[in-house]
């Protein structure tokens, strides 16, 4: 698979990109950039791996050798780099980070201007850095710190923490110092797990909406009698919920306490497409309207700006605000559950349990089978009896479900997810599927094998 993905780069270090590619990168984004101001400025920051600053210095020296100026970072997390693009307003962001992969990846997070990246930049930013054919000039690089702004701005946006304890698990990642220091800032009284910044991810996977990755979490939050435990991802953009009886909220489950804590009549929130219709019966139930969306940070980010959106979120743990510019930010996130655990006059438990629900399965993946996946999702479509939705792959309603297939973007498979509001989610897989019966047998015998562990 490539490494140039639909919202951002990632690849295996060394094997799959390395200096070398991040010069080119540089250059080629400041070729890109180049053609929209004549001096252009960039923002360059990156995450705690330890190939990222060799990486970043690569990124730096190729933006700024054709013409770019470039303010770095340094050692940030990703939500400090974006706070800084919406302060200095530059003309590109580049961000040297694989995010939640494993500590053996890296990649690059970039906008081009004032919007996220698309595929269209993401392809066309790949096609000028294998050409070699780049701008040329002489830019400079000077280092900036918005640290202390960016603690400020949290401070001021955040009510007193009045002694709450939580469970603050920071996996080692690039929030390990900061995160911490804000929630004492505020008067919390943060349980600290792995709050030292590591970028080998010793003590459990830097991505942290998968349960089996957030046991210390949960037994940290029984131990200590924690109401909340919160855990960040690698590179501090996601935040994952650990309620008081160490339950781990679902991605469906953590949108709708964020939503009901943010959303008021009149709003609108932007949705991941694989989103539960809980979700949406709970921002309806606030009086505002929910908006389906393609799974992306990038994609999500630009519907909130297109909308004006109060609101938006990703399954993946990504929760984006209008007083972000749309954007993601995972301590950010964690004030606001904060607030809501400690004014809710119930334990978060109760909260979650008075959620709407209904039956859905995770994600199932499968091979395409014969065919590429492309054909296969037009091939589901074209056999649909329902109302068929294009903005993500294949998702077909009927007033008793919804079902969904995408090609995911990193393997040769396809991604399924099913949801009954009532009977069963195998009966919704069995009529989404009936016009590929061999893609129809291997789901649901992949669905039983979930119901028979389960």
């Amino acid at each position: 698979m490539s490494i140039f993905k639909a919202c951002d780069i990632r690849g295996i270090y060394p094997d799959e990109l390395d200096e070398e590619l991040f010069a080119d990168l540089g250059r080629a984004m400041g070729t890109l950039l180049r053609e929209r101001a004549a001096a252009p400025r960039a923002i360059v920051g990156g995450d705690v791996r330890p190939s990222t600053p060799s990486l970043r210095a690569a990124l730096i020296e190729g933006l700024a050798a054709t013409g770019c100026h470039v303010a770095d970072l340094g050692t940030v997390p990703t939500p400090v780099a974006y706070f800084a693009a919406r302060r200095h307003r530059p003309d590109g962001l580049a961000i040297v980070t694989a995010s939640h992969n494993p500590p053996g990846h890296n990649g690059l997070k970039l906008c081009l201007g004032d919007m996220p990246v698309t595929p269209d930049e993401i392809a066309r930013l790949a096609q000028v850095a294998a050409s070699g054919r780049f701008a040329g000039g002489h830019g400079g690089v000077e280092r900036i710190s918005v640290e202390g702004d960016y603690t400020a701005f949290l401070c001021a946006e955040a009510k007193p923490g009045d002694g709450f304890r939580l469970v603050l698990d920071c996996g080692n990642g690039a929030c390990a110092d900061l995160a911490p220091r804000v929630l004492r800032r505020l008067g919390y009284d943060p349980v600290e797990l792995f709050c030292t910044p590591d970028g080998t991810f010793p003590n459990r996977s830097p991505n942290p909406s998968v349960p089996e990755n957030l046991t210390a979490l949960r037994e940290a939050v029984a131990a200590h009698g924690a109401p909340l435990g919160v855990a960040l991802d690698g590179d501090g953009d996601r935040v994952a919920v650990v309620d008081d009886r160490g339950r781990s909220l679902t991605g469906d489950q953590s949108i709708i306490l964020l939503a009901q804590r943010v959303l008021g009549p009149g709003d609108r929130a932007v949705c991941d497409i694989k989103c539960s219709r809980a979700v949406l019966d709970a921002i309806e139930a606030r009086g505002a309207e929910p908006l389906l969306e393609r799974s992306g940070h990038a994609f999500i980010k630009t519907r909130m700006i297109q909308e004006s959106a109060r609101f938006g979120g990703e399954l993946s743990g990504h929760f984006f605000y209008r007083e972000l510019d749309g954007g993601d930010d995972g301590l950010y996130s964690i004030l606001r559950i904060a607030e809501l655990a400690r004014d809710a006059g119930r334990p978060l438990s109760a909260v979650v349990d008075a959620m709407p629900r209904y039956a859905i399965t995770p994600d199932v993946r499968v091979p395409y089978g014969r065919g590429d996946g492309g054909s296969r999702l037009d091939e589901l479509a074209a056999g649909a009896h329902g109302e068929v939705l294009r903005l993500d792959g294949v998702r077909v309603a009927w007033p008793d479900g919804w079902a969904l297939a995408r090609v995911s973007v990193t393997e040769a498979l396809l991604t399924f997810r099913f949801e009954a509001y009532r009977g069963s989610p195998r009966a919704i897989a069995e009529r989404f599927l009936a016009p590929a019966p061999d893609l129809q047998r291997s789901v649901l015998e992949r669905l039983d094998a979930m119901e028979n562990t389960s």
